[in-house]
């Protein structure tokens, strides 16, 4: 993949929706809930008021309405400022 962050954005792969079932019903993807946890993929250099604390590799949990879903390469993920990450795990 050949995706550059720019300032404090970093790019997520998000984890895949838990599979549920209740009594035997199998709930389809649009009523699964959106996971709020993901790989960071890539990021930015990070701005002169903020420096980059996050790495490729980490595992982080983030807000649930946080970052701009995009898809590349048939595969979706998140695109989002440093300071929307909650944690690292």
């Amino acid at each position: 993949m050949n995706i550059k962050p720019l300032a404090d954005r970093v790019l997520i792969r998000p984890a895949a929706a838990e599979e549920r079932t209740v009594s035997g019903i199998i709930i389809p993807d649009s009523a699964k809930e959106k996971p709020l946890k993901g790989e960071v993929i890539a990021v930015g250099n990070g701005t002169k008021d903020e420096e980059m604390v996050l790495k490729q590799g980490d595992l982080v949990l983030y807000g649930k309405y946080a970052g701009t879903e995009i898809e590349l390469d048939g595969e979706k993920y998140l695109i989002m400022r440093q300071s929307d990450i909650l944690a690292i795990i």
